[in-house]
């Protein structure tokens, strides 16, 4: 099969990253990520964020642990408040990876497609 190794590095990329793509696969944690993202560094209390999700602080807290779980966010006690951040350097390079597999994929896929290269050019992709 034509392409089978790329293929094969994909898909090895993908389950290195597949904790992480489930965990913020979901609505509702995508929800709780932008307003994490918002919170800045110092984060944001389960409370805070419960308001902000219109959730039980049970669903909360599951999602939370979800993407504790997954190693997006963390949580830092303070006093008797726990502020939860993100935290996803160590996502960064499998991430990378990834990206630059798919790219290397797709250069050697559209090689001589001018048209579809044209396209990622437009979307600020390089392909060439």
């Amino acid at each position: 099969m034509k392409y089978q190794d790329e293929y094969m590095t994909i898909y090895e990329d993908f389950k290195a990253n597949s904790k992480f793509f489930q965990a913020i696969g979901n609505e509702t944690r995508q929800g709780i990520l932008l307003f994490l993202i918002a919170s800045g560094e110092k984060g944001a209390r389960v409370n805070e964020i419960t308001e902000n999700a219109h959730l039980s602080r049970p669903a909360v807290s599951h999602h939370l642990n979800v993407l504790k779980d997954a190693g997006i966010i963390h949580c830092r006690p303070e006093g008797t408040s726990h502020y939860y951040y993100i935290s996803i350097k160590q996502h960064l390079p499998h991430l990378y990876k990834l990206n630059h597999d798919v790219g290397a994929f797709l250069r050697e896929y559209y090689k001589d497609d001018e048209a579809e290269l044209e396209k990622f050019d437009k979307m600020g992709i390089p392909l060439k």
